[in-house]
């Protein structure tokens, strides 16, 4: 799960060694490429900044110019980075001994796995260690065409197929999860993948209660400790699939097959929409809430009628047309009443969920009970109380990360530490985190209650709902509990700022450029955008932004199915705020996706012109780099559909196609990190970026509204649940200092070598 995990992340990291360029001059750093006329430590800083250009997988080639300089030359140059290199030179080697050590832990593990018994539980285990094993190597390809892990791959697909026979979902699940991460690119299990994915999906809107008992039975097989009691809070089907008609089901296939960018026809919808009926009827778990599904004489007809109708299609020449579509689905439906008697919301439910199944993963039928989350993601416009929320796995309670300075809760007094034991009156125990967001937030002015635990003591606190503004520039460290209250300097001596977007949404620019411009009145001279684990958002951001440090020119354009060129995006002279004269890099990884792809592509294509300074730093995006449209299908449903991708000015498609062997933004310098090192840094980050430290006292717990419990959770291990005995925020320095964070220590590096070569220029 290891590559899932690190897309799914949403916070970028931090670093240090500040102390290595002491009172450096308040001055410009000016352009990389100064000519032969220049100063030999301005030559060397071009050197190492080609060299970082070129250097692709071989991360330390641009230290070389460093180790191979002119002392005589530039010797007041290297003393200020000697330390800042040797620190980077140690954590490189202090990365690739933790690697070999866990690979050896790992492949130990593996061999041990593969000579016990060959069950479905072991076969699943050494997948993923093969899994972590393929993460860590170098020659991916080799790792997995060896013998043992062929073997592996033959055996794991039996054992998946045996298990999805048997209905033995989660084994199936968990087997063909983790092939498809082992064979990601050759994409041979997505299709199995993504089944499975929908099949645990529809038992957990039909019969939530099953899929929780699956869950601990696994857990308990495991020797891990039993879930909560199941929470059915907000989990009744029938509400969820009211309204959906067959008219919005196939308005929207009409308008994939017209609109989408691949073009699939109709009949090839309509074939994996039947498919997906038939994994609902296959699906014995499902029973509990569609009793037909047990009458194995009344099932078989309803899979034989699908079978035969998907012959039918896939022999077809000529595509169906909205009448013949129109026919089928009402036979479907016929068919059902006939059979296994399965509601006709939830025959078109899936019937809809399957055809889009055909179609990318961003294209999707938004279902009444799914709009009002969808129109927040889509407008950027979250209504609630204003807490950061998580599961704390101690208790099994949603507990409170942070309340936003000015909000509800945060003036009512809810703070760090609290755990929720009550949504209006209702336990929260066992509440997953969708179902306590679903439940706190609502439409503005209306009320919700919360209970707290508290010091061992319940708390009531009656909340009114609001607008809640989110901001989505963040710097290197707090200074106060306001969101815009940052310190923007990793390096405050060389005046080199870091700047850490986590979306693009509507404020996301004129955040950026009160951030640079607040640099810029203390005389800033190179910048980190720092754009790791940054999912998107706005285009019309993601153009602004980029024009930050872009010009003039083409940024971005669109094609259509047919091949012509749509819609371009360009900057404007006007809009740029960052000039030549600053040295920019720009970080980015696995997670960065969509709008911070055209960031960065676009960055990198004007750098490679010469038109920027700037250079990029990491690993290669996630690449989503697609158009999707969102349609009204009817009041209480919509459609989002993939109608274009972008490309980059160079022509580059960003987007990842199945088999794709490129795709998305490849850095200029790729700086490897281990999952571990990863993992470690977005806690500590996310850690660092609570402002409990700026919490005011807090207020007295109201002796009218508590009550003592029975059990509390003070004390115990993993603590920290006591409110008001907040921890000190963590130095993020600590994060290069441990050598988690190499990208943008290396990426410091570079812009303190600038720093140092003018320093040295000016001097001499």
């Amino acid at each position: 799960m290891l590559k899932l995990e690190l897309r799914r992340g949403l916070l970028a990291l931090g670093c240090a060694c500040m102390m290595f360029l002491p009172g450096l001059p308040a001055r410009s750093m000016g352009a990389v490429g100064a000519g032969r006329d220049s100063p030999p430590p301005i030559r060397l800083a071009d050197s190492v900044w080609t060299a970082a250009r070129t250097a692709g997988k071989d991360e330390a080639s641009f230290l070389a110019p460093l180790h191979n300089a002119d002392v005589e030359k530039s010797g007041a140059m290297l003393a200020l980075l000697k330390g800042a290199i040797s620190d980077l030179e140690a954590n490189f080697a202090k990365r690739e001994a933790a690697r070999t050590e866990q690979m050896t832990k790992v492949e130990k593990e593996l061999a041990e796995t593969l000579a016990a018994e060959q069950t479905p539980s072991t076969l699943s285990k050494a997948l993923r260690q093969a899994v972590e094993i393929h993460e860590l190597c170098a020659d991916k390809p080799a790792f997995v065409q060896q013998d043992r892990i062929q073997a592996l791959i033959k055996r794991a697909d039996s054992a998946a197929r045996t298990a999805e026979s048997t209905g033995d979902w989660l084994i199936a699940n968990e087997l063909y999860v983790r092939l498809n991460l082992l064979l990601e690119e050759e994409a041979t299990y997505k299709p199995d993948a993504r089944r499975q994915a929908d099949r645990l999906g529809m038992i957990q809107l039909y019969v939530p209660r099953r899929l929780w008992e699956m869950r601990n039975t696994r857990r308990l097989a495991e020797g891990l400790k039993e879930l909560p009691p199941f929470n059915a809070l907000g989990e009744d089907f029938n509400a969820k699939v009211s309204g959906i008609s067959q008219g919005v089901v196939m308005a929207a296939m009409l308008r994939a097959t017209e609109s989408h960018i691949e073009r699939r026809p109709l009949r090839e919808l309509l074939v994996s929409g039947f498919d997906s009926v038939k994994t609902m009827v296959t699906t014995k778990d499902l029973a509990a809430a569609f009793p037909g599904i047990d009458d194995l004489a009344a099932r078989d007809r309803l899979i034989a009628w699908i079978d035969s109708a998907n012959a039918q299609l896939r022999l077809k020449a000529q595509d169906i047309d909205q009448l013949d579509l129109n026919n089928r689905v009402s036979a479907l439906l016929d068919q059902s009443r006939l059979t296994v008697k399965i509601p006709v919301g939830a025959i078109l439910h899936e019937l809809g969920n399957g055809a889009f199944d055909r179609l990318d993963e961003f294209s999707q039928i938004i279902w009444p009970d799914e709009l009002p989350r969808f129109r927040r993601i889509v407008d950027g416009d979250f209504i609630g109380v204003g807490v950061q929320i998580q599961l704390d796995e101690e208790s099994q309670f949603i507990r409170i990360v942070s309340p936003l300075e000015g909000t509800p809760a945060f003036r009512a007094g809810v703070r760090s530490g609290d755990l929720i034991k009550k949504i209006d009156d209702q336990s929260a125990l066992g509440m997953t985190l969708n179902q306590a967001v679903e439940l706190i937030t609502g439409r503005a002015g209306t009320n919700v209650k919360l209970t707290m635990e508290r010091q061992g003591q319940d708390v009531d606190f009656d909340l009114t709902r609001a607008r809640i503004p989110i901001r989505t520039v963040k710097g290197w460290r707090r200074e106060g509990l306001k969101e815009d209250q940052w310190d923007w300097y990793i390096d405050p001596a060389a005046r080199i700022g870091y700047i850490r977007l986590t979306g693009f949404q509507e404020s996301t620019t004129r955040e950026l450029h009160a951030a640079i411009n607040e640099m810029k009145s203390n005389g800033l001279r190179g910048i980190i955008l720092d754009l790791r684990f940054n999912p998107g958002g706005l285009l019309t951001q993601a153009v602004s932004v980029a024009n930050t440090f872009i010009d003039n020119g083409l940024l971005v354009y669109t094609e259509t199915p047919e091949g012509r060129r749509g819609e371009e995006h360009r900057a404007r002279p006007k809009d740029q705020l960052i000039g030549k004269n600053t040295p920019l890099v720009v970080l980015i990884n696995e997670g960065s996706a969509s709008a911070s792809e055209i960031v960065s592509g676009a960055i990198r294509y004007y750098a490679d012109k010469g038109v920027v300074n700037a250079l990029v730093v990491g690993k290669r995006s996630y690449g989503k780099g697609s158009v999707q449209n969102v349609l009204q299908l009817s009041s209480a449903a919509m459609l989002k559909i993939t109608t274009q991708y972008y490309f980059l000015p160079d022509g580059r498609l960003i987007h990842r196609r199945d088999h794709a062997k490129q795709w998305g933004v490849d850095p200029h310098l790729i700086v490897d990190m281990l999952p571990k090192q990863i993992s470690d840094a977005l806690t500590i980050r996310q850690d660092a970026d609570t402002p409990n430290q700026f919490l005011p006292p807090l207020p007295p717990i109201p002796a009218t509204n508590s009550k003592p419990l029975p059990h509390t959770v003070e004390g115990q291990g993993g603590g920290g649940l006591t409110a008001g005995a907040a921890k000190p925020t963590p130095d993020p320095n600590k994060l290069l200092e441990d050598g988690v964070d190499l990208q943008l220590q290396a990426a410091l590096l570079l812009l303190q070598t600038q720093a140092a070569a003018r320093q040295q220029a000016k001097a001499g």
